[in-house]
């Protein structure tokens, strides 16, 4: 048990410092342990910090709790993952509401190179079952990871299936590591600790309450990159998570169904607000995420970017290292270019027949 995670951990849990708070911290003193050091007054002078709030940083109260969370974790085989640790995942890094720790249970490296979220009701029919299997055996060449919520209905169905086809799967929970929900998914989720992993930012005991779920449904948005609503009703989890999903820039699908059908209703409502891209075929996803086929036959290239300038060296190797389309607004945040100078980059790259140009202002690599 090292000090710096008892000293995180302890803060995490400290009354009054959520996870933004928890960043904010961090990013003020240098690390968790400077919090607790530093003289009340200094405190004070941090934003969202009050005098409530930092006279429980101060009472050092929580430190017992973080010893009996790292003990309990030791004991369920728990990894505890702060957003400063080189295994939390680069994709949630990205989002301003992360959660700022992760309990991960499982054997996936949480950096893959590509994810695909399935979600939708929990009273799933019989043609949202066979879509969500058909979606995951046409998933299988790109070894794409599944993300969904060990729900009931198209959850549990994208779980099962993506252990069918031998792709890993990360289960997201509503609740802490030690109490899986629903209880008639356990075997399930044994099953997705040996290929793949069960996360959640809850800590050991904590129950299913309703208000847990759609701060659950944001890892997943966050986790993935393009997320598939298969059925879902006018209103419910599914519609939220691809609320959230259209909010972090991610490219968000919708299967349609048939007029009338209940469950069809929230699905045919995303296409027709232009909330969702319609899903008919995986087609319709490899042309969005740039995720071509040719590339499945051929080895991989080592491309070499040393006749580009250094600037569309820049770009080039980001767009490489992220091997997903990018919003031209992330482009200009990662390269620190203006958007004029970056918008000029990106067209002789087109010019050049290394980049190209997708939907949405996105920008991907021809040869990723």
């Amino acid at each position: 048990m090292t000090q710096d995670r008892l000293t995180f951990l302890a803060l995490h849990f400290t009354p009054g410092v959520g996870d933004h708070l928890v960043k904010q911290l961090v990013s003020y003193c240098g690390s968790a342990e400077e919090v607790f050091k530093i003289p009340k007054g200094k405190l004070l002078k941090i934003p969202g910090i009050g005098p409530v709030t930092a006279e429980s940083i101060k009472a050092r109260s929580s430190f017992h709790q973080a010893e009996k969370e790292l003990k309990k974790a030791e004991k369920e085989e728990t990894e505890i993952l702060f957003y400063t640790d080189k295994n939390y995942p680069d994709r949630l890094k990205e989002i301003e509401d992360a959660p700022s720790l992760l309990y991960c249970k499982g054997t996936i490296n949480l950096n893959f190179e590509k994810s695909v979220a399935i979600v939708g009701t929990r009273q799933a029919t019989d043609y949202g079952k066979e879509t969500v299997s058909k979606i995951i055996e046409d998933l299988r060449p790109h070894q794409t990871v599944i993300v969904s919520g060990l729900a009931y209905g198209i959850d549990i169905q994208a779980h099962k299936q993506a252990l069918k086809n031998d792709l890993p799967t990360l289960a997201v929970l509503g609740s802490g590591m030690d109490v899986i929900y629903p209880s008639a998914h356990k075997e399930t989720a044994k099953k997705i600790m040996n290929h793949g992993a069960m996360l959640t930012e809850n800590h050991f005991g904590t129950q299913p309450d309703a208000h847990n779920f759609p701060a659950r449904n944001r890892i997943i948005a966050g986790l993935c990159d393009a997320l598939i609503v298969v059925e879902a009703a006018e209103k419910g989890g599914a519609l939220i998570t691809a609320e959230i999903a259209n909010s972090y820039n991610k490219d968000v699908f919708a299967v349609p169904g048939s007029l009338g059908n209940t469950y069809s209703e929230g699905c045919n409502k995303l296409i027709r607000n232009n909330k969702a891209t319609i899903y008919t075929s995986i087609k319709d996803l490899e042309y969005l995420m740039n995720w071509s086929t040719e590339h499945l036959q051929k080895k991989k290239i080592k491309l070499d970017f040393t006749s580009f300038s250094v600037d569309e060296q820049k770009v080039l190797s980001i767009l490489h290292e992220k091997k997903r389309p990018m919003m031209i607004d992330e482009l200009t945040i990662k390269t620190a270019l203006s958007p004029s100078v970056l918008a000029s980059l990106l067209l002789n790259l087109e010019f050049s027949n290394v980049v190209k140009s997708l939907p949405g202002k996105q920008f991907a690599l021809i040869a990723n």
